[in-house]
């Protein structure tokens, strides 16, 4: 009769969900464990290649309507290269402390665009000149908007805002840190499909397929798959230009497919040092200030999120948010170094170099510093690294598909704290994540029909202030996760453990957990004199 017996009782083993690991096994070499020579530089020469397509795509469309010709463009992908190199060294070495790339990020380029677009220099007839002018103009910017990230990071006010975070809370923050970045994927892919698609294929049978089919450890094919790749489909490309394939193509096409087309390695000199002020003296105007502050602090937000990644894929233990904090603070330093050498862009954590560090199991923070190096060495050396910087951006854009769905998975990963069994678990959790997503799209929808975003005023500031946040997902998403965890609280045991705070708890202070010393303390004993809490 169905129903009708008790079900045998199950073995000891069996129906047991998978441990929780607050560290990410499974990871070749951790934070604080270097590979090999010879293989950390290919590594690290490997993240170089990657950060390269956030560094070329910003000043291909920021320079070009600030007046600036091949040559500007040259300078500017140089000067953020280079400033990129300076803030990895210094975050992976006092901030921290993770393997994070720090990169130029899209996030300030819709402010940046507002300055671009102001009318105070349209009278400017010389190209040269308006384009120096417009620079100085957002150095100034950048220069204020820097202030906010070192004041909130250094003051120790962001470590006291995210020990309100717990893995609930955290689960769209950093999913959507890596998901939200949709639009700079398969869209960016197929403005030139018949190089984008065969580079995303072939990353995969490299990074997947191989590693899958062939029994060994020794893993060549899946750690330096972006280089195996990118070459291949880098000299496929390039026959398909020799051949005169896109001889009739329209202009579009030819900018997204051909290999020379670029125009960086006919605009850049030989040996260049980026050096500040290079442009001029900053130029300052306090509603610009404003709106590119309010760019920064989503910048912080996203950047939160990405760290998180960060220290999921090194193998270390959630970071504490005094070291978060830290971290903020010597990522505004790195937006005052933009600003003084006039990079054109703010910085935050690069997305793409998080994934990297998934894809090829190793989040040494040697292998980043060397890459760091890789930037300097060849921002200086501007025609060499303008050859790697002549990359087609739908190679690139195939190699954001991988990576920022790693990132976001980190997101989806904090799931194995949560109770997901429990209603309120899944009301925040769907509601953040599909608002996150709703409302960025109504906003970035409207700026793409009307040319400006819902909030229209005369104050062109004031505007960028409240469309550009509600322009970003990760903002968006874990703003609203992190009120509705915090106001939906009740200070039960139960709730509590559906939250996954009896696991978090421990990594709330830096001092509650051994492994936080061995993972993120400073070097040369400056802990002693910048005690973390």
């Amino acid at each position: 009769m169905a129903g009708g017996g008790a079900a045998p009782p199950p073995k000891q083993d069996e129906n047991i969900p998978h441990p929780v690991k607050d560290q990410l096994p499974n990871v070749s070499y951790c934070i604080t464990s270097p590979p090999p020579w010879p293989e950390a530089i290919l590594l690290g020469f490997q993240h170089y290649i990657v950060m390269l397509g956030t560094t070329v795509l910003i000043p291909s469309t920021l320079v070009p309507q600030m007046g600036g010709g091949k040559e500007e463009k040259a300078k500017v992908i140089q000067t953020l290269l280079f400033v990129a190199g300076l803030n990895t060294l210094t975050q992976t070495m006092f901030g921290t402390r993770l393997p994070a790339v720090i990169g130029g990020s899209y996030t300030f380029v819709p402010t940046t665009l507002s300055i671009v677009l102001a009318a105070r220099y349209n009278d400017i007839s010389t190209p040269q000149e308006k384009f120096e002018r417009i620079m100085r103009g957002i150095q100034g910017a950048m220069i204020v908007a820097s202030t906010l990230q070192i004041v909130i990071g250094f003051s120790g006010l962001w470590r006291n805002v995210t020990r309100f975070i717990s893995p609930l809370s955290a689960i769209p923050l950093v999913a959507m840190s890596g998901f939200g970045l949709y639009e700079f994927g398969f869209p960016l892919v197929a403005k030139c499909v018949e190089i984008g698609l065969p580079q995303l294929i072939v990353l995969l049978i490299f990074s997947q397929y191989i590693p899958h089919l062939t029994k060994g450890d020794k893993h060549v094919f899946d750690r330096f798959a972006v280089i195996f790749s990118v070459v291949i489909v880098w000299v496929y490309a390039h026959i398909l230009t020799v051949a005169g394939t896109y001889k009739n193509a329209p202009m579009r096409t030819q900018l997204s497919c051909r290999t020379d087309r670029a125009g960086i390695i006919s605009g850049s000199p030989w040996i260049r040092v980026p050096y500040p002020f290079q442009w001029g003296a900053p130029t300052f105007d306090a509603g610009e200030a404003f709106a590119m502050m309010a760019a920064s602090f989503v910048a912080l937000v996203e950047s939160t999120g990405t760290f998180f990644a960060v220290s999921r894929y090194a193998s270390a233990t959630p970071i504490p948010p005094s070291v978060l904090s830290r971290g903020v603070g010597w990522q505004g330093v790195g937006i005052l170094f933009s600003g003084i050498f006039g990079t054109g862009n703010g910085s935050s954590v690069s997305p793409e170099n998080a994934g990297l560090l998934a894809l090829t199991r190793v989040g040494s923070r040697r292998v980043v510093q060397i890459s760091a190096g890789f930037m300097i060495f060849f921002s200086i050396l501007g025609k060499f690294g303008a050859v790697f910087a002549s990359i087609p951006a739908p190679i690139v854009a195939a190699l954001y598909c991988l990576f920022f769905a790693y990132v976001g998975s980190a997101g989806l990963s904090f799931l194995q704290f949560c109770n997901l069994n429990s209603f309120r678990t899944k009301f925040i959790l769907g509601f953040s994540v599909f608002m996150g997503l709703s409302i960025p799209q109504y906003f970035n929808e409207h700026t793409a029909i009307n040319g400006y975003g819902p909030v229209h005023t005369r104050a062109r500031w004031f505007n960028d202030m409240i469309n550009v946040p509600f322009s970003s997902e990760p903002f968006v998403t874990g703003l609203l996760a992190l009120f509705l965890d915090v106001s939906l609280h009740r200070k039960d045991a139960a709730t509590r453990k559906d939250r996954g705070m009896p696991w978090w708890d421990k990594f709330k202070s830096f001092k509650t957990d051994t492994r936080s010393e061995e993972f993120y303390s400073l070097p040369f004993n400056l802990n002693k004199f910048f005690p973390s809490v």
